[in-house]
């Protein structure tokens, strides 16, 4: 299979998946929604997704590419249309806080492309990604021509800001266990494989929790032998996700 064929069939699995009854023109969608004042509830993620990079050529970048660095200009945003993406904050002295994992389809660095502010965060791919994106007065145009995409981008945003706030008073009050807990519970959703296991270090894990790699083997290992977690090299795997679930509440009562 050539590079554009590749592409072409990954542009291709965004519409397949889609209930047959969801694949009517986008466009007719967005001017019905326009007329009627408000935005279709059924209106999905990657309907946005697909109404937002339409046409756009999709780019595959290796492992370890960043898609842009903390404190750049915000000149794009980018769609993720296979792989995972890392968010990551670092402080002057260069310590590294992951503040979320992106996984496909999701949008990417909207926020910086609709204010034009230097970039919070940095982005890099986890994994091999394909990727599309808009520069930034396209990402206006589009919002400008469709009343539908511009509600659509703000009930992101919204949830971006809930999700921040979120994770504010989750490092404010929750002990590290509870966010231990919560960070893998995460992750088991978004990263293991079918057979459960999750590919990531205990260094790496630390990073999501802003703790060092000995709490958090700590942790890990008493877990393990209460039967919560599985451990093998650079891969964790969920086997108890009720008391983790207790645990990410910050139950004091969970035993």
């Amino acid at each position: 299979m050539d590079r554009k064929s590749f592409f072409a069939d990954k542009i291709v699995w965004l519409d397949a998946h889609r209930p047959a009854s969801k694949r009517a023109s986008l466009t007719k969608q967005g001017v019905a929604a326009a007329a009627a004042g408000t935005v279709d509830r059924s209106f999905s993620d990657r309907d946005l997704f697909e109404l937002l990079f339409h046409n756009c050529t999709a780019e595959k970048m290796p492992a370890g590419r960043h898609l842009f660095l903390q404190e750049d200009r915000s000149d794009r945003v980018f769609g993720l249309i296979d792989g995972s993406v890392e968010i990551s904050i670092y402080s002057i002295d260069g310590q590294k806080l992951v503040a979320n994992v992106e996984t496909a389809p999701n949008i990417i660095g909207e926020i910086g492309a609709l204010d034009g502010g230097l970039r919070t965060a940095t982005a890099i791919c986890r994994t091999d990604c394909i990727i599309v994106s808009l520069e930034r007065q396209q990402l206006l145009r589009r919002i400008e021509d469709s009343p539908l995409l511009a509600r659509s981008m703000l009930r992101l945003v919204c949830r971006r800001v809930r999700w921040v706030s979120e994770s504010l008073g989750d490092q404010a009050f929750l002990n590290i266990e509870a966010r231990l807990a919560k960070r893998l519970l995460l992750l088991d959703h978004i990263l293991a494989d079918p057979a459960g296991w999750i590919a990531i270090s205990q260094s790496e894990i630390g990073e999501f929790l802003g703790a060092t790699r000995e709490s958090v083997n700590k942790l890990l290992t008493g877990w393990r032998s209460r039967s919560l977690i599985d451990v093998r090299r650079g891969h964790i795997k969920v086997t108890n996700a009720r008391v983790l679930r207790k645990l990410a509440a910050d139950d004091d009562d969970t035993f």
